[in-house]
């Protein structure tokens, strides 16, 4: 009857809730019994409120679970059966721990529904938990930063829109061919000033000036000021049109553009002042020592170079390594300096002059280099740089392997971020384009309210959204809708 909430089946006396009541679930095809006595521990979880609503009739029953059996008094749940597999533990184990293969959002949202506190989830899950909500604020950052730069807003100035532009224009080389063009281009001159750089020292390209000295040719030395033209024009621009200036002027990559330009103007400040203030061949020194600087334009290619930015990441997340190998390269180095002076006193050649000066002949022999300058004469001297390049291979061999993991690690997670970023703006255009379709059929959803096709139509358009829909760019919860019949 439409008025009677309870079934007849269930028992509702009170001795049902003790410690022998047994209750049957199944979870996406996996059966599991489970005995109030394991779930009264957790009173506030899921499990142990099904003991309590079978006095509650239709309306208690279906607020906890998708359908019931009330022969086989079986709860039925459309839910993840690996992930319910898993949190299942807390009961017996009194913590939970993620397997492998297991998204690490779902399996959180698994622990929601089941309504299992985060508390007991093993420390190690979550900080892979963690990680996978920083990617996914990475993901949602990289598409917000997209749709920042497709939208226009009309209230903003002419001179706000001019600086976007610029922006995109000189930073995000992938948002038009133009853009991509000018990145070619910079990356050029970076490789033209470094190899005008290292051929201006060359002697036969060199000249001699009134005074004597050797200077550059000038033709190197007009392509120089042309790339430092090039240089200064890119910064300036990117600097006027930077939405943050702090910010800009204190980025690394910025500071090195920076030392790559400054140099330049400094030298050509002290050649035509500087002689003025002081002696000439102080400012010809200081103008030598400042030229030297030049070397920071090769940096610049890590603005361009994916590459160079992971193999960064990747020394900077292997501190504790590098940090190990060069501890064992100084224990080495002492021992081996101070075994290899001891020895090669009784020769009476010894190029081992004292322990400090052993330290050059212990740091090119442990890093297998060897240029020959200081060897050992006598046997023991012998063997003991024999054990000393060994054991510099093995110390030098064992970090290697976290670096070269951190690295694969790093361009790995960017690249399917970028995949990421790119799929769920697809999806949201998708989205977008099935949300204006959907507005223009309103006969079509006259007839789901009326029930005609309506039911089989209405459900798929309520299931139907993006498995990996990012909540961080909007505040609307998707839930999937979930059959609640009674047999």
């Amino acid at each position: 009857m439409a008025g009677d909430s309870r079934f007849p089946d269930v028992d509702t006396d009170v001795s049902e809730r003790n410690e022998e009541t047994e209750i049957v679930v199944n979870v996406g095809g996996v059966r599991q019994v489970f005995y109030g006595d394991n779930l009264n521990q957790y009173p506030e979880t899921r499990l142990a409120e099904l003991i309590n609503c079978l006095s509650g009739g239709y309306d208690s029953i279906f607020s906890l679970c998708d359908d019931y059996d009330p022969g086989k008094r079986e709860f039925y749940f459309d839910r993840d059966p690996d992930a319910f597999k898993c949190i299942i533990d807390v009961y017996y184990f009194g913590e939970i721990h993620m397997k492998k293969g297991i998204c690490p959002i779902c399996f959180k949202n698994e622990m929601e529904f089941w309504k299992v506190d985060l508390k007991f989830l093993d420390d190690c899950c979550k900080t892979h938990l963690s990680e996978k909500k920083e990617e996914l604020e990475e993901i949602a950052r990289r598409v917000q930063l997209i749709l920042d730069d497709l939208g226009v807003d009309a209230s903003e100035s002419r001179w706000k829109r001019c600086q976007k532009y610029i922006w995109k224009f000189l930073e995000k080389p992938e948002s038009s061919y133009p853009a991509r063009v000018i990145a070619v281009l910079s990356f050029l001159f970076i490789l033209i000033s470094s190899v005008v750089m290292c051929v201006g020292t060359i002697p036969d390209m060199q000249v001699t000036d009134a005074e004597g000295n050797r200077v550059e040719h000038p033709t190197l030395d007009s392509i120089e000021t042309a790339c430092i033209g090039w240089f200064t024009m890119e910064y300036v621009l990117r600097l006027i049109a930077s939405p943050n200036k702090l910010h800009f002027a204190l980025s690394f990559m910025n500071i090195v553009d920076v030392l790559a330009i400054l140099p330049f103007y400094v030298s050509l400040t002290l050649t035509h002042l500087g002689a003025k203030l002081m002696e000439l061949s102080n400012v010809q020194q200081a103008v030598q020592a400042l030229r030297i600087m030049r070397i920071a334009r090769i940096f610049k290619l890590a603005r361009h170079s994916s590459g160079l930015q992971t193999l960064t990441y990747a020394l900077k997340r292997s501190f504790k390594e590098l940090g190990l190998l060069l501890m064992y390269l100084a224990v080495g180095i002492f021992v081996f300096s101070a075994l290899g002076y001891t020895m090669e006193q009784s020769h009476p050649e010894t190029l081992f002059k004292s322990i400090p000066q052993s330290f050059w002949w212990a740091i090119i022999t442990m890093t297998t280099v060897g240029y020959g300058d200081i060897y050992p004469k006598t046997t023991l001297g012998k063997l003991n740089a024999a054990i000393s390049f060994l054991c510099g291979v093995i110390a030098i061999a064992l970090p290697i392997h976290p670096i070269i993991n951190n690295f694969v690690r790093y361009y790995n997670k960017q690249r399917v971020l970028e995949t990421a970023a790119k799929h769920e703006l697809e999806l949201m255009e998708l989205n977008s384009a099935e949300g204006k379709a959907a507005s223009s059929k309103s006969e079509f959803e006259g007839l789901v309210r009326e029930g005609k096709e309506g039911p089989f139509y209405s459900s798929r358009l309520k299931v139907s959204h993006s498995d990996t829909f990012i909540h961080l760019l909007s505040e609307d919860k998707h839930y999937r809708t979930r059959l609640q019949s009674c047999k």
